[in-house]
């Protein structure tokens, strides 16, 4: 096949490219070129997509087309240029507005009302759902054949966001019972899914010719159960300590991600769905998902070999302080 990825220089359309070449297929990564190169034996072709679609793809034909895009515009303008293609369009499970259900599928989980105005996501985050929603019904009215993925938490090597690389990086520098702090109740649920994985899935799923809306997540899995897997990965053996939610609310620690974060923390109830969507609609479908002892493994590897990564989180002097009040309090031992 001839796939375009409309982008294809970071993270996740990256891993993408990557995998269509290997599965011998012919690939043009359109981007402006900026974040990146695209992986070995794919095309780069420049394309600031704010702008009409240059003369040299225009002169080209694909079967499929990979599109990561947030901007409605900027995906009418690639839907109006490869209509006749299949298309392979990256959603968000942010588009559904509940957060509190677990087990939501695209056919149980009601989404946003669509929002096409560009401007709107610059001065207000909260658009990017909704935008998002505009997106894919852009890409099912705009095309021949349309294949929507909603993931959730990507995780593994190359991560620009830091939200998962701060476990591999904390547990790695942990001695036997060394303490670290976990956040919240250790059966709360948590859900994550490898770049890879995610990468593996597409390209098999536009070799197939697959349609239909699906959610791209990882098995719903207890955080304690994460974590102690993320820990085997890379060979640390800590000294847990759980603390809960109205403890790190009261010190003004902040959830999921950013400096000063606790990663893979949300708050509960309000979030018990956020990540525990149900899987099996894409299972079904073919994704197949890796341990999570591997994917820290590697992802820990490429920290390693990747001085500049982000690394979101708190310090490991915030994580000592707050380790130390939540022990003094009356009742609890290390």
């Amino acid at each position: 096949m001839r796939i375009l990825v409309l982008g294809g220089t970071v993270f996740l359309s990256r891993a993408t490219a990557a995998v269509a070449v290997r599965r011998g297929h012919d690939v043009v990564c359109a981007a402006r070129g900026s974040s990146g190169s695209v992986p070995d034996g794919a095309r780069l072709v420049v394309w600031d997509r704010d702008q009409p679609a240059p003369a040299s793809l225009l002169d080209e034909s694909f079967d499929a087309v990979v599109d990561v895009a947030r901007h409605p515009s900027r995906v009418l303008s690639a839907v109006a240029t490869f209509p006749s293609a299949h298309w392979l369009f990256v959603s968000t499970v942010n588009v559904y507005p509940d957060d509190a259900t677990p087990g939501l599928t695209p056919t149980t989980g009601a989404v946003h009302e669509p929002l096409h105005d560009d401007d709107d996501l610059a001065v207000d985050p909260e658009a990017y759902g909704p935008m998002k929603v505009a997106c894919e019904e852009i890409v099912r009215d705009g095309t021949d054949g349309a294949m929507v993925v909603r993931p959730g938490l990507i995780v593994g090597p190359g991560d620009p966001t830091g939200r998962f690389t701060y476990w591999p990086a904390r547990l790695a520098e942990v001695g036997p019972g060394d303490p670290v702090l976990a956040p919240g109740a250790p059966s709360d649920t948590v859900q994550v899914i490898d770049v890879r994985d995610l990468a593996t899935w597409f390209v098999a799923s536009l070799e197939g010719r697959l349609g239909g809306d699906f959610d791209g997540t990882g098995p719903v899995t207890p955080i304690a159960d994460l974590l102690a897997a993320t820990a085997a990965g890379v060979g640390a053996e800590p000294g847990w300590t759980w603390v809960d939610q109205d403890f790190l609310t009261a010190q003004e620690v902040a959830p999921w991600s950013g400096p000063g974060s606790l990663p893979l923390w949300l708050p509960r109830p309000s979030y018990d769905g956020m990540l525990a969507h149900d899987p099996t609609p894409s299972l079904d479908a073919g994704l197949v998902t890796r341990a999570i002892e591997e994917t820290a493994r590697d992802t820990l590897a490429w920290l390693r070999a990747t001085p500049d990564a982000v690394v979101s989180g708190m310090t490991r002097e915030r994580e000592t302080d707050l380790l130390d009040r939540w022990v003094s309090r009356r009742g609890h031992s290390p």
